[in-house]
């Protein structure tokens, strides 16, 4: 069965991690009670970075994701104000 994995990496200031990380959690069960194929949602603190890893069950689930209420009106909204450049978004398929 196929899988897919949606990776949003975000430069965002030490100083201002709690506060992303405090929109992650606010939006993890909303995302996995709610999006079509969502199936995970993990936080991964870098030195260099902020990741969240999304999993889901095909490459168009994560894709639909990128265009929902949910992505567009609340978690990048809310996480505007804490990156300083535009996140990279990646979508990873496994066979």
């Amino acid at each position: 069965m196929k899988k897919a994995y949606l990776e949003i990496t975000m430069n965002v200031a030490a100083t201002d991690r709690p506060k992303a990380g405090a929109v992650y959690s606010k939006y993890k069960e909303p995302f996995l009670s709610s999006i079509p194929g969502a199936e995970s949602k993990d936080l991964l603190l870098r030195e260099e970075d902020v990741q969240v890893l999304h999993g889901f069950d095909s490459q168009a689930s994560a894709e639909n994701y990128l265009k929902s209420e949910l992505f567009g009106n609340d978690v990048v909204r809310e996480l505007k104000p804490y990156l300083s450049a535009d996140p990279e978004i990646r979508i990873y398929e496994r066979q």
